[in-house]
């Protein structure tokens, strides 16, 4: 039987779900700049496969692959939400109206409700932010990396929280909630932030300004819960804990999938073999 294989072709990484020969689903990423190495993964591997693309670097991904197949090509939107759903099927809990959150180079926000999505807006902040942030506050460029450091990172001498600012006053809001994100480097006189601080710091800027838009739209539509997608949440604890806070903190339902960020790649391999 000929494999099949969907691939996004994302910003920063290029996600890969195709059918192993058990007839289960399985996952493969490479860097978006490592083209290459996608195509020798497939030459080696499954060099007569059947592909369906989706993303926004869908098209330079086509033309490296140079291959005399016709290469079919899903909206993005349409394969990230296919593959949302049909990872929410799997599940016990299926709500019938949520917001979804697509963390990637930036953050793409949409509501489902039963079989039907809609695109509602976005941020710029997201994987990318991650990524060039935190290399230019640290010199580290090795995504992996810049994740494994922020998780021994601490935000207290980064940011400036409510409690700070209303020392020994009576407060109006929550004291742990951040008041500044790195508003504290100016405060720090001591100057002893460490690269992981710093990191720790780029996490609480993306997880909160996601939380806090995905929150708002979710009170404009009266939406509980709050799905979080996107390979920037691929082994990230330390973003899924600021999020989850935050939201359960204003009183919505996280839920994060088991497989983050291929719900695009798994819209595409469904595409194909519909």
């Amino acid at each position: 039987m000929t494999t099949r294989i969907g691939i996004d072709a994302g910003g920063t990484l290029t996600k890969i779900a195709y059918w192993d020969e058990f007839n289960e689903m399985d996952f493969k990423r490479f860097r978006s700049s490592d083209f290459h190495k996608v195509k020798d993964w497939i030459d080696s591997n499954h060099p007569n496969a059947s592909i369906c693309v989706t993303g926004g670097r869908a098209e330079q991904l086509k033309k490296y692959l140079n291959t005399n197949k016709e290469i079919p090509y899903i909206v993005e939107f349409d394969a990230t939400m296919n593959g949302v759903m049909y990872q929410m099927q799997r599940g016990s809990n299926q709500p019938k109206a949520a917001i979804i959150a697509n963390i990637g180079t930036g953050t793409s926000i949409h509501i489902m409700q039963e079989s039907s999505h809609k695109r509602l807006g976005g941020t710029g902040i997201g994987g990318g932010t991650l990524l060039g942030l935190g290399m230019a506050l640290t010199g580290i460029s090795d995504f992996d990396e810049i994740i494994n450091q922020s998780r021994n990172g601490k935000r207290t001498a980064i940011d400036v929280l409510v409690s700070d600012i209303y020392k020994d006053n009576k407060l109006p809001i929550k004291g742990t909630l951040t008041a500044s994100n790195f508003g504290g480097i100016s405060l720090n006189n001591s100057n002893n932030t460490s690269p992981s601080d710093l990191l720790a710091g780029v996490q609480g800027i993306i997880g909160e300004v996601v939380a806090s838009l995905c929150i708002q739209v979710a009170d404009a539509h009266h939406v509980e819960d709050i799905i979080y997608i996107g390979t920037t949440l691929e082994d990230n604890e330390l973003l899924q804990q600021i999020i989850e806070s935050y939201t359960v903190l204003k009183l919505k339902k996280p839920i994060f999938l088991d497989h983050h960020g291929y719900s695009g790649a798994i819209g595409a391999l469904l595409e194909y073999t519909k």
